[in-house]
């Protein structure tokens, strides 16, 4: 089986404009491919996953990934499947954002000399000016035809800026550089970014001819991947510090039965036939099967040990109400009220939930257990004794879990 054919067995690819093509640049380590990242914040977050684990795939059959990081774009922002416009960010927060990426993806991608390449859109696109854009790039797009993209219709309903408009635009030029500077052959990206996508080979079909376009191929990922688990609380970074080990195995231990073998055969580097023998798991066994998921995923984040140890945490925080990895929160003599603290300070202290408010009705609502035992009055005391040596564990709802202690 060919990296193309393991693809498809996986599900991770929609549609392609030229199938018999890319089988055949994929196959024979051919391809030079790009995805682009925008910088919008200073992690990557598990929506990345897939872009990340099929660079990774496709690298180590011997292609050529090119991370674009959106650096120019980044002063836009994509409009696709958003309802709002972004917040415009400062050239000092996107420079920062984009060097956090590289850290970030480089735990994927070996950026060694002549494996990878990590370019910043910003080196051409800054460098435009308006007249050149339209003369250059402009002149190439029908408006009426861009209007029908999929990835203006929501935005259309609110009103769509001028500004925002541009980023089909820009997105199709970065195809057209990269194709000329690098010989990037092949663009990946998902379902919302097909029109952006096709744009960029028609650009290089416009100004270099039928023949370069011709060597030119699109593939349109299954987006599916990247939608589960979106109805669970919280942005899920890849950043350690802003999703613990612990909280990111957590969220994967966590994700809907029906979505636990998509997201194996997605987005875990087990072999396919290992995979194809969990089909028939149901019951217990897919609780065995999201603990595969979860453990997979954090070793692939933040490596073996830390998966360990948010496995272990996971298994004695279920088994015994305690564990000796997982997030911690710690109390100061300030927090206490002549040696008591309630059960709401507790919630917000341990930033559990981020109110009072909100934690009175996490207790109403039985959402609430401090090592194991269920919480039902709001007014619930306890000594600092109570959070001396191990201290102890509570938990909200299903996922959210602290062991609090006194510093």
């Amino acid at each position: 089986m060919g990296i193309y054919e393991e693809l498809q067995a996986r599900g991770l690819i929609a549609q392609v404009t030229d199938e018999e093509r890319i089988r055949d640049l994929v196959n024979n380590g051919k391809a030079t491919f790009y995805i682009g990242f925008d910088p919008t914040a200073d992690s990557l977050h598990v929506g990345h996953f897939m872009a990340l684990c099929l660079m990774k795939r496709l690298q180590e059959a011997g292609n050529k990934p090119i991370a674009l990081i959106g650096g120019g774009t980044g002063y836009i922002g994509d409009p696709s499947g958003r309802t709002d416009m972004r917040s415009m960010m400062t050239p000092e927060m996107i420079q920062h954002n984009c060097d956090c990426f590289k850290k970030q993806m480089s735990k994927f991608i070996d950026f060694s000399e002549g494996k990878a390449l990590m370019v910043n859109n910003a080196d051409w696109l800054l460098e435009l000016n308006y007249i050149e854009l339209l003369r250059e790039v402009g002149a190439h797009f029908s408006v009426n035809r861009m209007l029908t993209a999929e990835c203006y219709k929501q935005r259309m309903e609110k009103g769509l800026s001028f500004l925002e408009f541009n980023y089909m635009i820009m997105q199709s030029y970065d195809f057209y550089m990269l194709f000329q500077k690098y010989g990037c052959n092949l663009q990946f990206g998902g379902d919302d970014q097909w029109s952006n996508m096709l744009g960029g080979t028609e650009l290089i079909r416009r100004k270099l001819g039928e023949d370069a376009a011709a060597m030119t191929i699109t593939l349109l990922l299954n987006s599916e991947g990247k939608k589960m688990g979106k109805t669970q609380s919280g942005a899920v970074w890849l950043d350690s510090e802003k999703t613990s080990p612990f909280d990111f195995y957590q969220y994967w231990r966590n994700v809907a039965d029906a979505d636990v073998l998509k997201c194996i055969r997605m987005l875990t580097f087990l072999p396919l036939e290992e995979i194809d023998k969990m089909d028939s798991w149901e019951g217990a066994q897919l609780n065995t099967a999201k603990e595969i998921l979860a453990y997979e995923l954090t070793k692939l984040v933040h490596g073996e040990e830390e998966a360990m140890k948010a496995q272990t945490a996971a298994r004695a925080l279920f088994s015994q109400g305690q564990a000796a990895d997982m997030p911690m929160a710690e109390l100061t003599e300030e927090d206490f009220t002549e040696g008591a603290i309630d059960i709401l300070s507790v919630l917000v202290k341990s930033e559990l939930v981020p109110s009072r408010a909100e934690a009175r009705r996490a207790v109403q609502q039985g959402g609430v257990m401090v090592d194991g035992d269920k919480v039902t009055d709001i007014k619930a005391v306890y000594g600092a004794e109570a959070f001396a040596g191990e201290g102890m564990v509570v938990k909200k709802g299903k996922k959210n879990f602290r062991k609090v202690v006194m510093n």
